[in-house]
């Protein structure tokens, strides 16, 4: 799975991007609120790694999401 953070303009926030290894997106939100139902993508548990992840991922560069 592939991560990307996204800046916002003006009124619009930050979001984040999850991409699945043919880098389809498979999530989107914003990243000053945490993702609901990570079970889904198989993250279940894992949401404080994710959390300092995004806080500090730099905006605009696709990584290899690693946890």
């Amino acid at each position: 799975m592939y991560i990307i953070k996204v800046k916002g303009k003006a009124k619009i926030p930050d979001y984040i991007q999850l991409r699945d290894e043919k880098f389809v997106l498979v999530a989107y939100f914003r990243a000053d609120r945490p993702i609901k139902n990570l079970d889904k993508f198989g993250l279940e548990g894992k949401e404080e790694a994710l959390s300092n992840v995004i806080q500090q991922l730099p905006f605009g560069k696709l990584q290899k999401l690693e946890l």
